[in-house]
């Protein structure tokens, strides 16, 4: 199991840990209910320091991230990020990401931790035809997201950069609590705001401790994994693993704005006949009618109770005090206002299918 540069720390502020995608990670400090709250209301700060990270460089850098990614990463001008996804050969998805434009030519791939090694094989293979440079720089580099809020007024004495100039998916390289080259991106995967900020493993620390004394005004706290999970569902983020994988095309997932048929990707052709015929399923976000939980896996049922699908993530949602889910059905149930159930444990609770996202701010 492995470390990350702060896992002492999250030890000693009494941290929950868990194995993680090969990590050993925080999950909670003081409860879910109240890390969701303080970064929807106020700010909150996620070490996810197991993301992978991959530097793409050379005069056909771009040339490789268009063919293994669906989003047009021609259109990135210095300083900007793109979400995209890799589709495979059969339809499915290698992983979601995240594209820096850091450099002329180079990029910065960020990819989720249970796939950098299946991830790195399936971008080197392709770039057999490229030859751009590739460096796995995962191990080397911390991840901090300071989400909510109240982020950017709780760090702005921690950078010369206006903070609240950093428009979404932009981004800049400069000092950060007393550090001289970081990334400070405006993403996330909360929907409440803030920033990511990379570093190097050596520096993390004092970014931490500074971050946190800029933030004692601000009730800044540390989040663990498990309210990441109920804010990003909130918001109908996908999550890897369980809405989307392998075995799940882009069009059904709802990803088709990332999915750009101006260029030729892989899996394109493919992807583009699915589009146009349109896919036989399509992932959908519910709300249960009455009381319950739904689970990743339980059974998602049409009105005579008869199963036509799995919840993909569900959970109770704080901020909306009821239960939440998302899951693949056919399409003539997907759509918004369609009556389905759930199944929990011997009981059919009735939901419906709503549009995303569930938390509107």
């Amino acid at each position: 199991m492995k470390n990350t540069a702060l896992t002492k720390t999250h030890e000693a502020l009494g941290a929950k840990m868990v194995p993680f995608a090969g990590y050993n990670m925080p999950v909670s400090y003081e409860g879910v209910n109240i890390e969701h709250e303080t970064v929807r209301k106020g700010v909150g700060v996620f070490d996810v320091s197991h993301m992978g990270e991959f530097l793409i460089s050379g005069p056909r850098a771009l040339d490789l991230i268009q063919k293994v990614t669906s989003n047009d990463a021609s259109k990135l001008t210095l300083g900007r990020a793109q979400y995209s996804c890799l589709p495979n050969e059969t339809g499915g998805i290698v992983d979601d990401l995240i594209v820096y434009r850091i450099k002329e030519a180079q990029y910065l791939l960020v990819v989720n931790a249970s796939n950098i090694e299946k991830d790195w094989a399936h971008i080197s293979k392709y770039n057999i035809d490229y030859g751009a440079d590739m460096r796995n720089i995962s191990e080397q580099y911390s991840l901090l997201a300071i989400q909510g809020p109240k982020a950017v007024e709780a760090m702005q004495k921690l950078t010369t950069v206006d903070l609240s100039g950093i428009g979404f998916y932009h981004f800049v390289v400069s000092d950060f609590a007393g550090i001289d080259y970081v990334i400070i991106s405006a993403t996330g995967y909360t929907g409440s705001g803030g920033f990511e900020i990379y570093c190097k493993n050596e520096e993390v620390q004092q970014i931490w401790d500074k971050v946190f004394e800029a933030g004692a005004d601000f009730g800044i706290k540390p989040i663990g994994l498990a309210a990441r999970d109920t804010l990003r569902l909130e918001m109908g983020y996908c999550l890897y693993g369980n809405d989307i994988n392998d075995d799940t095309s882009p069009i059904e997932a709802g990803l088709g704005w990332i999915t750009k048929f101006t260029k030729d990707f892989v899996n394109s052709k493919a992807l583009a006949k699915e589009k146009e015929m349109g896919p036989n399923r399509k992932l959908v976000a519910f709300e249960l009618e009455e009381r319950g939980i739904p689970r990743h896996d339980y059974e998602i049922l049409d009105g005579s109770g008869n199963p036509i699908g799995a919840v993909t993530s569900g959970t109770m949602s704080p901020s909306l005090g009821k239960g939440i889910g998302l899951g693949y059905v056919p399409v003539e149930f997907s759509e918004v206002g369609s009556k389905i159930g759930i199944r929990i444990r011997k009981n059919a609770v009735p939901a419906v299918v709503v549009k995303l996202p569930f938390y509107k701010g």
